[in-house]
């Protein structure tokens, strides 16, 4: 866009270019209007148009100040150009009705660099103390450049927020997360748009919409399915008959769903074929697939690759952290799945619930921006009984949010469906007549594959015995520690066909090692696999028999779907044995949900029945109470006060972590695709973010101390900390990673002293 302006005036400019004469610096009045113009085309789908242009209208309005174009020129000074925006919106040019969304907007320019912030806190970053505290006076010339208008700010959908006072301050939260996302989106690609033109290159964000897609997709999944009815078995009519059943309900109007189908059902296809159906008949933009584990994902994203083209599926998970990359100011060598990382601007995305629900509570630009890409999409949400109970009720409140005034329809998948209608739980969600699987009791019944008993104590001796007795069985107890003592001694004993799969293995290698298993189950082979639950959700495999340490009840179901998976078996004959393991107690966590259990066995329930399912959430919920299932008070961060609204996005960032033990990567150079992708580290023009796509299955996770022992004594090293901070730990020591059993870290400090007396 090109401006009219008098010769004698000051030009304003907000990014920099190559020539002296500034003849290709980009003029601050283009930027504001192009990122005014692009956010609102983001936001117009949720009526928050208004505000999302004023937003990028005032954002860098700060740029004004001369101290702040002397910087630009290589003055060495500090200059504050985010608070100016939000402080004059807030002081003169916002009246009325208007003025509680402008208070929004204040937190989303405040925040459009450093992240939105808190409105009260005793940092120098909060939104009250910024507002208070001098900044460089502005140039008048800003009136005469920007056509501002400040009325009409209020979207319509305001008509419905709730009169519980802390319902609507969540809502209104919502709200300034929608404004933030499209704002910091806009401002990121205009920038790199800039700079794009200056280098005479053009990044590669083209994606088909999801719309124009349909028929393609829906042509493929159909004929993918017709493949798989060829194989005329009685489990493939029934899944058919699911199938049919689930696509049938995709005209029902968009919202909240559950989907309970046993495991073996066929949930994976018949909710992405719901899902394909009802964004055609309700005109969704997106198809998001959240799953609990990094275990599973590569699984899904291959099924969803090889239905759907491989050019229309986004997979996103990070193992080395989001955080640190977005650092990264390289605009020149991000590939095109590196870009829609990003925004999630792909019309289909497969990813893993932190990265969902952390972008949800997110105050950093890099999860935030996307954010107005969830919004009018299909999320399907895959064993969903997996989110975790510290973060329920917030949880709950988001998605709640999405179906009501974002235009999502969420689907609730899985096996075990949790208690979490609004008629059991306070603070659940409206989900009467929501369910889309056919009469789920008897499929619950139908597709009983296996027999759970109970035994008593259980010691590895007694493990390893009946291990013995069966050639294919699998074992899965509740800690690394158990999986690799119980390994050990049956190796020491001479079982054949031992395979020992938990986090300390890769995804990578866990990947090569479960088609083995698989490849091992279908010949007969002897198979003896020791885990940890990473086993149990989704995984597909297929035991004659198992065992599995007490644990919820939940966890017993899954892990008995792993069990006669393909029915080809006696039910009778397909036993899930649950002991006890007194030389290893389970974590506190666990053992509340072992005596849940155990009061569902005492109340007389079939354990496998939906009615115990229910009945054992509906004491997990209540045990835990309101301040269990919202831990960290995250609800009570969005509030009002006497002087508006009074949200703590920081710090609730802070808090909202889906997994709450910390650990830290370690990348081990598993093959050539590790070892390129490391090497490619040492050049300074590739950029982070697409290396550690490549690095991401090949990265362990490990406790904190134990990393930092590996890296004192030598074992593990930041690759490049001049160029890429502490991105990129590496395995030193190939020896410490073994094949078999994984990362055997607490090894370090042994073979430090070894390596000093050699």
């Amino acid at each position: 866009m090109v401006w009219q302006r008098r010769e004698s005036r000051m030009l304003y400019f907000a990014h920099t270019g190559n020539a002296l004469d500034k003849s290709d610096w980009q003029l601050l009045p283009d930027h504001l209007r192009t990122v005014a113009e692009l956010a609102a085309q983001m936001a117009a789908p949720l009526g928050l148009e208004k505000a999302a242009f004023l937003a990028g209208l005032f954002h860098d309005l700060g740029k004004y100040a001369p101290a702040f174009q002397r910087r630009l020129e290589g003055a060495e000074i500090r200059v504050d150009h985010s608070t100016a925006g939000a402080r004059l919106l807030l002081g003169e040019l916002v009246s009325g009705r208007d003025k509680g969304i402008a208070d929004l907007i204040a937190y989303c320019i405040a925040g459009h660099h450093a992240g939105l912030p808190d409105r009260h806190s005793s940092l120098p970053s909060c939104l009250n103390l910024r507002l208070k505290k001098d900044t460089e006076p502005l140039d008048e010339a800003w009136r005469m450049d920007l056509r501002v208008e400040t009325t009409d700010l209020v979207p319509s959908f305001v008509s419905g927020i709730s009169t519980d006072r802390e319902t609507a301050a969540f809502q209104y939260s919502m709200m300034t997360r929608a404004i933030f996302s499209c704002l910091v989106d806009a401002d990121y690609k205009d920038t790199e748009a800039f700079y794009a033109r200056l280098d005479e290159r053009q990044p590669d964000r083209r994606w088909p919409t999801l719309q124009d897609l349909l028929p393609r997709l829906l042509t493929a999944f159909d004929t993918h399915m017709a493949g798989k009815a060829n194989s005329d078995t009685e489990l493939n009519r029934l899944r058919g008959r699911i199938l049919s059943h689930v696509r049938g309900k995709a005209t029902d109007r968009p919202g909240l769903f559950t989907l309970t189908v046993p495991t073996g059902g066929g949930k994976t296809l018949a909710s992405l074929g719901f899902a394909l159906d009802h964004a055609k008949a309700h005109g969704h933009t997106r198809i998001i697939y959240a799953i609990p584990f990094t275990s599973i994902i590569d699984q899904t994203a291959a099924i969803f690759r090889d239905i759907l083209g491989n050019e229309n599926v986004l997979e996103h998970h990070w193992a080395i952290e989001d955080d640190k990359l977005d650092r990264e100011e390289d605009w020149k060598s991000r590939d095109k799945l590196r870009l829609a990382m990003e925004d999630w601007a792909a019309p289909v995305v497969v990813t893993t619930n932190v990265q969902f629900f952390e972008s949800l509570f997110a105050a950093r630009t890099s999860r935030a921006r996307k954010v107005h890409n969830i919004f009018n999409s299909v999320i399907i949400l895959d064993e969903a009984q997996i989110i975790p109970r510290h973060l329920l009720l917030p949880c709950l409140r988001a998605l709640d949010e999405l179906a009501l005034n974002y235009r999502c329809t969420i689907i609730l998948c899985t096996a075990t469906q949790p208690a979490l209608d609004q008629r059991r739980l306070p603070g659940g969600l409206p989900l009467e007549g929501r369910e889309l699987a056919p009469d789920p009791q008897r499929l619950s019944d139908t597709l009983r594959r296996t027999r759970i008993i109970q035994t008593g104590p259980m010691s590895n001796d007694d493990l390893v015995a009946a291990l013995r007795e069966e050639e294919q069985t699998l074992v899965i107890v509740n800690s690394r520690k158990h999986t690799l003592e119980l390994y050990h001694q049956a190796r020491s004993a001479g079982l054949a066909g031992l395979v020992h799969l938990t986090t300390r293995q890769y995804a990578a290698d866990r990947q090569r090692i479960l088609g083995d298993v698989r490849e091992r189950l279908n010949a007969g082979k002897p198979c003896r696999v020791i885990a940890t639950s990473l086993i149990e959700a989704g995984v597909d495999v297929d035991f004659p028999k198992a065992w599995r340490a007490e644990a919820g009840l939940d966890q017993i179901i899954q892990a008995a779907g792993r069990v006669n998976r393909e029915g080809r078996r006696p039910v009778d004959d397909s036993v899930v044995t649950v002991f006890s393991a007194p030389d290893y107690p389970p974590p506190s966590e666990i053992r509340g949900l072992i005596g849940d259990m155990e009061r569902m066995r005492r109340k007389g329930h079939d354990l496998q029945s939906l009615g115990a399912i229910d009945d054992y959430f509906g004491e997990v919920y209540w045990r835990a109470g309101r301040q269990g299932l919202d831990r960290k008070g995250i609800l009570a961060d969005f509030k009002f006060s006497g002087e508006g609204t009074d949200f703590s996005f920081r710090t609730v960032a802070e808090k909202f972590r889906m997994i709450e033990s910390e650990m830290v990567p370690v990348i081990v150079l598993g093959d050539e695709v590790a070892r390129e992708a490391v090497e490619k580290l040492q050049v300074e023009g590739i950029a982070s973010g697409g290396i550690a796509r490549k690095l991401q299955t090949y990265v362990v996770q490990v406790p904190p101390k134990a990393r930092d022992l590996l890296i004192r004594n030598g074992h593990v090293a930041f690759v490049r900390p001049d160029l890429r901070g502490d991105q990129f730990a590496v395995l030193q020591t190939e020896s410490l990673y073994d094949r078999e059993v994984g990362l055997l870290w607490e090894d370090a400090q042994y073979l430090a002293t070894e390596n000093s007396i050699v």
